[in-house]
């Protein structure tokens, strides 16, 4: 499986803030608190990473207007069902994947679930 998560370097989370914004979990709160009367449900929900002593939201699972991605929730549903830590599949979203074609996971969100399930499980594996 994945690496010990102290081997994800600062510049790979400086990158995902930089194309997708990483906002800190209180942020996120308080803006679905301002979209919806109660933002538990969505809250429980979210893809975290865990960068020093901060917990934070990747940018990518969010659709304009604030409402979770489907196909990010369903991966990131999947991932944590074959125990593969939030802050390694953050990582595998951004990053090439053979099994794409080259192609990075948060590139293929349009395409259906089905091939980006098969691309996580042989992650799971390396």
């Amino acid at each position: 499986m994945a690496p010990n998560p102290q081997t994800i370097s600062n510049q790979m989370w400086d990158t995902i803030r930089t194309e997708f914004t990483l906002p800190a979990l209180q942020q996120v709160h308080r803006r679905l608190s301002e979209l919806m009367e109660d933002p538990e449900p969505v809250m429980r929900h979210l893809v975290r990473v865990f960068i020093d002593d901060g917990t934070f939201c990747p940018g990518f699972q969010f659709l304009p207007g604030g409402h979770l991605h489907p196909t990010v929730t369903a991966l990131f549903e999947q991932a944590m069902k074959q125990k593969i830590p939030h802050n390694y599949f953050t990582v595998w979203m951004i990053t090439p994947s053979r099994e794409l074609a080259g192609a990075r996971p948060v590139d293929h969100l349009k395409g259906g679930p089905a091939p980006l399930r098969r691309a996580l499980e042989v992650f799971r594996w390396r």
